[in-house]
């Protein structure tokens, strides 16, 4: 018996890198990172939306394709850019749509 984590257990490398990298520009978009270049924090829902679409997009197409770690890191990645959404495009001043 292995103490390493099982295949089952371990996302792809390549995947997590994906969905982290998405999960990143979500946050970017919405003002929750600043932008590396600027240091400055700025809304921007359409590209937020459209990070969350894809994620939801990836969650349909990849049903029954991902172990637990994967599918699991994608559902909580979706579920939390999606709550930021919908708070950040509900508050009043704080969203732009550029």
């Amino acid at each position: 018996m292995s103490d390493s984590p099982s295949e089952a257990e371990t996302p792809d490398e390549r995947f997590a890198a994906f969905v982290y990298f998405q999960a990143q520009n979500g946050g970017l978009f919405l003002g929750r990172i600043p932008n590396p270049a600027t240091g400055e924090t700025n809304v921007n829902i359409r590209a937020a939306k459209s990070v969350v679409d894809s994620l939801e997009m990836l969650t349909e197409k990849t049903k029954g394709n991902l172990n637990q770690a994967e599918d699991n890191m994608l559902k909580v990645a979706t579920e939390n850019l999606r709550k930021l959404l919908d708070e950040v495009s509900t508050a009043p001043l704080n969203s732009t749509d550029s």
